[in-house]
């Protein structure tokens, strides 16, 4: 029975292989049928190049550098009798920080005041005197040498007055030395020396604070040196280029400033040149040495075609396009590149307006490789 069972399931098998030759469906025709069908079409969603006035931006990454820091000392050797501010406060031109011990100062601008009104009145007499031989020479009764005398003296008298009022205003700028105020507007850094310290004039080796100017604040950065004309023109425009700090690594703008500096060489080693951007910074949400990333804009692409950025590739012979042809099929078109910024990308040559480009599904293609379309949309700018 077991081979007759056996006998059985061979002869099935023979009979349904038999049947999957002869049928009709799977033969030559099938074939014939599928190799004029083509490969499949991949699905894939293309978009309308578009036209618009693009803004030409360059990124990069620059920090905040004040335009003015000053390190306050004392132009005179004293003491320090009172302080006016603490550390970290916000001052004004002007704004009274120190005072220096003033009873010796003001002692030697009331001697010199003394010797001022007592010269003054030396000089009164010397011209009476004066007065009197002239009139005694004039009558025959005096002599020319007592006349060249008194004249002599009335001329030192005069300039003894002269000197002692040059030590006057001297000593009286001295003691203005007494009171230290602040030689610009911004912050107060850490207050080295407090009341009851012993000050030297203009002492190298230490400073009593520094007032760093914190509005405005510059911001310096680097662009390549392909960027030069660029920076050149925005330069020479009747408005200037607009800059924005953003904080470093995100996209919070700190504050939006002008083009203020170009360096007048180009950084051989690096390929770079030097930039600058002046910010109100007001409030201060930049800071000295505070890291940024900079967007500077220079210039505007008029009429530029545009694409969304997900539709450039990189390729071995740079950026590329698969652009949807008639036939539903693709062509990798290589384009030059003006601007890539917000998602749109400006195309300087290679593309036209209304042009179908891929903007999903750009992994499964080839050139020439089938597609099949989705409604086409315009790009946005």
């Amino acid at each position: 029975m077991k081979r007759y069972a056996i006998i059985a399931l061979l002869v099935a098998v023979s009979v349904f292989a038999a049947w999957r030759v002869i049928r009709p469906q799977d033969g030559p025709e099938q074939a014939h049928a599928e190799r004029r069908a083509g490969p499949i079409a991949s699905p894939v969603t293309t978009v309308l190049a578009g036209r618009a006035d693009i803004p030409v931006t360059r990124r990069s990454i620059g920090f905040a550098e004040p335009v003015a820091i000053v390190a306050v000392k004392s132009r005179l050797d004293g003491i320090i009798a009172d302080m006016h501010v603490k550390e970290g406060q916000e001052v004004k031109q002007g704004d009274l920080l120190f005072t220096l011990d003033d009873r010796e100062l003001k002692a030697q601008v009331a001697r010199d005041e003394a010797n001022v009104e007592r010269d003054k009145a030396t000089v009164a007499q010397k011209r009476a005197d004066l007065a009197r031989q002239k009139s005694l020479v004039d009558k025959g009764a005096g002599t020319q040498q007592a006349l060249d005398q008194a004249t002599a003296d009335e001329a030192v008298a005069t300039a003894a007055v002269k000197a002692d009022e040059a030590t006057l205003a001297l000593d009286r700028v001295r003691l203005g030395y007494t009171t230290i105020t602040a030689p610009i507007s911004g912050r107060l850094g850490a207050i080295a020396a407090t009341p009851g310290n012993a000050v030297r004039a203009n002492d190298a080796s230490s400073n009593l604070v520094t007032v760093t100017q914190l509005a405005p604040i510059r911001v310096t950065f680097t662009l390549p040196e392909r960027d030069l004309t660029l920076l050149q023109e925005a330069a020479k425009a009747q408005m200037p280029a607009k800059v924005t700090a953003y904080a470093s690594g995100t996209r919070e703008e700190l504050a939006t400033g002008d083009l203020s500096f170009i360096d007048s060489a180009v950084d051989i080693p690096s390929g770079t040149v030097s930039v600058k951007a002046l910010f109100a910074n007001d409030p201060h949400r930049l800071w000295p040495g505070q890291y940024v990333d900079v967007v500077v804009q220079l210039g505007m692409l008029p009429g530029s075609v545009t694409v969304p950025s997900v539709a450039l590739q990189e390729g071995q012979k740079g950026p590329f396009v698969y652009v949807a042809k008639a036939d539903d099929t693709v062509e990798a078109r290589t384009v030059k590149v003006a601007s890539n910024e917000n998602g749109i990308v400006a195309i300087a040559s290679g593309l036209s307006q209304d042009e179908k480009v891929v903007t999903e599904g750009q992994s499964r293609l080839s050139p020439g490789a089938r597609i099949r379309l989705t409604a086409p949309q315009t790009a946005k700018p």
